[in-house]
């Protein structure tokens, strides 16, 4: 009977052993080069809607592009430190209404889509970017 047990517990610790690493979202996102296409696809769209543009006139864009970059990588586990400003003080004069950050939300699914980045991971990362968005939405 001992060798019995001794033969499973030596299978399942050989199994834990060699059972692959869970992915996280980092990874699902496609990891850095993913994440900075997905950001690249994003600001192109910001680019071409004049609704929405006009709210980036004045920010820098390459600083833009990295720190969002950097921002996503941070929230999806990913090895980066998030260096920017918080999102309230980023966001500050930018006067964004809800209208404008649901397309913006939009925006960044459509990028995600271009990307074939799955449903399922795109709603991971949208759960960690919603408690941002009261930071984002200009109050009155």
């Amino acid at each position: 009977m001992k060798k019995h047990w001794l033969a499973i517990l030596t299978v399942l610790l050989i199994a834990s052993c060699t059972t692959a690493p869970q992915k996280t979202l980092y990874s699902e996102l496609g990891e850095r080069k993913g994440i900075d296409r997905i950001v690249a696809r994003f600001i192109v769209s910001i680019e071409s809607e004049p609704s929405i543009a006009k709210h980036f006139d004045k920010t820098d864009l390459d600083r833009f592009y990295d720190k969002l970059a950097e921002h996503i990588c941070f929230l999806a586990d990913g090895p980066c430190k998030y260096t920017g400003d918080t999102m309230e003080d980023v966001h500050t004069g930018m006067n964004i209404n809800e209208a404008e950050f649901n397309l913006l939300a939009e925006m960044v699914l459509d990028a995600m889509d271009e990307e074939d980045i799955p449903h399922n991971v795109q709603n991971d990362l949208v759960a960690r970017l919603v408690p941002l968005r009261s930071e984002i939405i200009y109050k009155k």
